[in-house]
């Protein structure tokens, strides 16, 4: 994904993730931080998921920082 910072081999500051995500438009590509719940495995994402309140679980990549200061992780894809 353009933008995206590939992961350090001899670090783990930028992960693949499961999380839930907080996501009101499903066509978003990126998120704050403050909008992802990381969780520890996929199936207690797709259990925590609550597509009512906008919360979607996903595989996630992050966290990076933006251009504009904020820690955001990028979507990998919907569970």
């Amino acid at each position: 994904m353009h933008g995206m910072v590939p992961n350090d081999p001899q670090s783990s500051v930028s992960n693949v993730e499961y999380a839930v995500v907080y996501a009101p438009r499903l066509k978003r590509k990126r998120f704050p931080s403050a909008c992802v719940e990381i969780m520890a495995d996929q199936n207690e994402a797709v259990k925590a998921a609550d597509p009512s309140k906008n919360r979607y679980a996903a595989q996630v990549h992050g966290p990076s920082k933006s251009s504009e200061g904020q820690y955001i992780y990028y979507l990998l894809h919907w569970l």
